[in-house]
């Protein structure tokens, strides 16, 4: 059974955490921190896609980013090795901020070794709670960072980018990304990347 009043206060902890983020966006024309509305898109993601998730996958889907800028990408080599190395050292910093957040909180070690398995991408697509996390994140991706991203590539890496991230969701993923609030141009390009003409 949830413990509401806990879970709230680890949210609002990660979020004080966030907050903390010098990076920033505008966002309904106020100045925010990155990971902080990175943070809320993830849970109300979240909440939409799986209304019913375990406290754990909530925890998961706030602190998905916790404290991200804290490892820059430029830390490590321009190549997928380094990409690789930079995401796995990145998991394990977040699994670990929110760890010691929910050890303050009270939680069990089991909790928090659960949670830390969902932001590791543990026994993706043999896990349905670490496959629900992916797919959240894929659907925040599609809807709130394609077009950013897409003015910073060409449509050749894009297209490859976006057939990636399909082949990381679920079918049910596949099925809410495909009614995403996506502009002409970004449903014209997903619609490229999943055509098998291409």
């Amino acid at each position: 059974m949830i413990n509401a009043q806990r879970l709230d206060a680890t949210l609002a902890a990660f979020d004080t955490a966030n907050l903390q983020d010098p990076n920033t966006e505008i966002v309904d024309g106020k100045v925010v921190a990155k990971e902080w509305i990175y943070g809320q898109r993830m849970s109300a993601r979240l909440a939409q896609f799986c209304p019913h998730a375990s406290e754990p996958l909530q925890l998961a889907a706030r602190s998905q980013h916790i404290c991200r800028w804290k490892i820059p990408r430029s830390d490590y080599p321009m190549d997928r090795t380094g990409y690789k190395k930079w995401r796995l050292d990145l998991a394990q910093m977040h699994g670990d901020i929110a760890g010691e957040i929910m050890a303050s909180q009270g939680y069990e070690d089991a909790v928090i070794a659960r949670v830390k398995d969902l932001l590791l991408k543990r026994s993706l697509k043999r896990d349905e709670e670490v496959q629900t996390l992916e797919d959240v994140i894929c659907l925040v991706f599609l809807e709130f960072y394609l077009e950013d991203f897409a003015g910073k590539h060409e449509e050749t890496k894009l297209i490859d980018i976006i057939r990636k991230t399909w082949n990381k969701m679920s079918p049910t993923g596949h099925a809410a990304a495909l009614t995403l609030p996506l502009n002409d141009k970004m449903l014209t390009l997903v619609g490229k990347a999943l055509s098998p003409d291409n």
